[in-house]
């Protein structure tokens, strides 16, 4: 197995987890949970880390922006393998994540698909994809409110 096949999986089976962790119940314990939600996240928009409504998206665009450098190399193969890591890790975490802020989740679940269906195209071209990652980083940016 290669080293790029592990990391692969490594990436696959540690992002749900990170992020289930990173993100916690879709839902506080008692009212007293939510304010101090809001104030961990008005910390975290004054430190320039603004959150969406669906709570910190860093590890999908992360991936996402993984993608985008390896089309700007033109190797799209190698793309098309590493995309499937965001696939995973988002449908993993569908369940906590769309409770949360269904429109938005739909939104960015939208621009994932698209992204997916350009670089799995039959004959895929760099043109398709660039455009495909700009427009799911342009969204990952506006639902965080840096657009």
């Amino acid at each position: 197995m290669s080293m790029h096949s592990l990391a692969r999986r490594a990436v696959a089976v540690s992002a749900p987890l990170i992020l289930a962790l990173a993100t916690g119940c879709s839902r506080s314990a008692d009212q007293g949970g939510t304010a101090s939600a809001q104030s961990a996240r008005a910390a975290s928009v004054s430190q320039g880390k603004a959150l969406s409504r669906l709570g910190d998206l860093t590890a999908f665009r992360s991936i996402a922006a993984d993608v985008t450098a390896i089309v700007d190399k033109g190797d799209l193969s190698a793309a098309k393998a590493r995309i499937k890591d965001l696939e995973v890790a988002w449908d993993s975490a569908e369940a906590g994540l769309k409770p949360r802020a269904a429109d938005d989740w739909h939104v960015l679940d939208r621009a994932i698909d698209k992204a997916l269906a350009a670089l799995r195209a039959g004959a895929s071209n760099k043109a398709d994809c660039k455009a495909a990652m700009a427009n799911l980083l342009k969204t990952f940016d506006s639902l965080e409110g840096k657009v």
